[in-house]
């Protein structure tokens, strides 16, 4: 039998995942890193392309109910652009180029059960408490499940507890970046940097305004249309964002507190765009023994997570490098001459990183000691001077320099914030609370682990600034040629 390919498309953020039939991982990519458009909503050629390079296809798995979808659609008056009748007219929009792949067997599922399976299907966990907090589904904004196997190995699914449309925290949290001139569904990472130069002043009139209950989070308006211009022009955006902050941790926190008392497992999944809240995160540990978020837990992770329900077992999960290769040895001496020298560089060597966090092979890195550091990556890339970079540490190191949250005591895939202890010794990787967003590397084979132990033999420095390599407005850097555009626009030199 051929392979699984999961899809995740239509909406935003599209993504495919390709897995055979042992449940090996061969595959699994953004489109916007193939069609350079920023959340691209569809797949194009190449990534389609790429994942036929790993063998034949027999199954075509789509990540949701596209008859839910359209019911809510309806029902609250949004306008409907195009009506598909079954799965095959969905899928036919997304393979233009490749038309043949309408001719394999087809499958759908849930949304939320979708990104459930994403993340219990790639953990190591044999039962567990998931937990899926999004924007939106089909009709669910937040779900609860009990997941598990059974004697067979097949994955079982039993839904717990349901929140639906329109009360969303993440539309909530969405709204509050369009309020604060962000786009939402894409800048609510740089809400978050923002929460530290606020206080939560506007908390109560918040509350007052769009939060009717805290647990279960309920509205008293429908969020997807935003907030306009609530609170005035003089508002203080840094305040909006704190207090918006808080008010959604409260939410988490108490959705968690429920899912403690309905699940019987101590090993929390945790999925959903909403998961990548690294802020709210530090504190989950307050309510699982053990905690999995899988590094893609938005839409485009649901390709996988659509693959896995069509496989049906545990697959065999061994990192986050899945995506476009670049061949060749990680140029290890190359950067190494280049941070001593320059102190900044980046990489593209390898097989790309599946989410939205750079985690080595398509990274800017940097000394992060240096006073002139930050704001030297920061204009390099164009970015805000109050946005935070996060460090990449050896692990056996993580305890000399962080205050790892419970839970979290590691952090391959940087999704969680922990107070530094010696701040003034790293000046480019501490945010003005305290905190970094640390991704921690464990003793493997991977090219940057091989880079921080010369890195360290030669500075006694166990860690370096790492961000993703994309120039301003287009996703990651993905192949050769994008970082050969990358260096000519930055003047930065990139290897691989």
């Amino acid at each position: 039998m051929g392979n699984i390919l999961g899809i995740s498309a239509g909406f935003h953020d599209a993504g495919v995942s390709l897995i055979n039939r042992q449940g090996d991982i061969l595959f699994a990519s953004h489109s916007e890193r193939y069609s350079k458009t920023k959340h691209d909503a569809h797949l194009c050629a190449g990534i389609l392309d790429d994942a036929e390079l790993y063998g034949e296809i027999d199954t075509v798995a789509y990540y949701e109910n596209h008859w839910l979808k359209k019911l809510r659609q309806l029902r609250s008056g949004e306008p409907i652009s195009q009506w598909h009748f079954n799965i095959r007219s969905v899928l036919r929009d997304e393979f233009v180029s490749h038309p043949h792949l309408l001719n394999k067997n087809l499958t759908y599922s849930n949304h939320h059960k979708s990104h459930a399976a994403a993340g219990f299907q790639t953990s190591l966990y044999s039962d567990a408490t998931v937990v899926v907090i999004d924007a939106i589904g089909e009709l669910d904004t937040v779900s609860i499940w009990h997941a598990e196997y059974d004697k067979k190995g097949r994955a079982k699914y039993k839904r717990l507890w349901t929140m639906r449309y329109p009360n969303s925290v993440g539309l909530f949290y969405s709204a509050m970046t369009q309020r604060c001139g962000l786009r939402p569904l894409d800048e609510e990472y740089i809400l978050m940097g923002m929460v530290a130069y606020g206080k939560p002043h506007y908390a109560k009139s918040i509350m007052d305004e769009y939060v009717e209950q805290l647990c279960p989070p309920k509205f008293r308006h429908n969020l997807h249309i935003g907030v306009g211009d609530f609170l005035g022009e003089g508002a203080d955006l840094e305040n909006i964002a704190t207090s918006t902050q808080e008010i959604t941790e409260q939410m988490i926190y108490g959705i968690m507190g429920r899912a403690r008392q309905l699940g019987t497992s101590k090993n929390l999944v945790y999925m959903g765009g909403v998961a990548l809240n690294c802020l709210a995160n530090r504190n989950l540990g307050n309510f699982f023994d053990n905690i999995w978020i899988m590094p893609n837990p938005g839409d485009a992770g649901s390709s996988l997570g659509a693959a896995a329900l069509a496989y049906g077992k545990q697959l065999n999960w061994k990192d986050a490098f899945l995506g476009k290769n670049i061949v060749g040895e990680y140029p290890v001496k190359p950067l190494l001459d280049e941070l001593l020298n320059k102190k900044i560089v980046g990489v593209a060597s390898g097989r790309a990183e599946f989410g939205p966090r750079a985690l080595g092979t398509r990274s800017l890195l940097a000394d992060p000691r240096g006073p002139d550091i930050k704001d030297r990556v920061n204009d390099i890339k164009r970015r805000q001077r109050f946005r935070p970079f996060a460090p990449v540490i050896l692990e056996e190191y993580v305890d000399e320099y962080f205050d790892m949250p419970r839970g979290f005591e590691t952090s391959p895939y940087m999704q969680v914030v922990a107070h530094c202890t010696r701040p003034q010794e790293f000046p480019a990787i501490v945010h003005a609370d305290g905190t970094s967003r640390v991704q921690t590397v464990p003793k493997d084979d991977t090219g940057i682990r091989k880079l921080l132990e010369a890195w360290i033999n030669l500075t006694g420095c166990p860690m370096l600034l790492n961000t993703s390599l994309n120039i301003r407005g287009e996703p990651m850097v993905n192949d050769r040629s994008d970082a050969d555009r990358f260096e000519k626009k930055y003047g930065v030199k990139v290897c691989s």
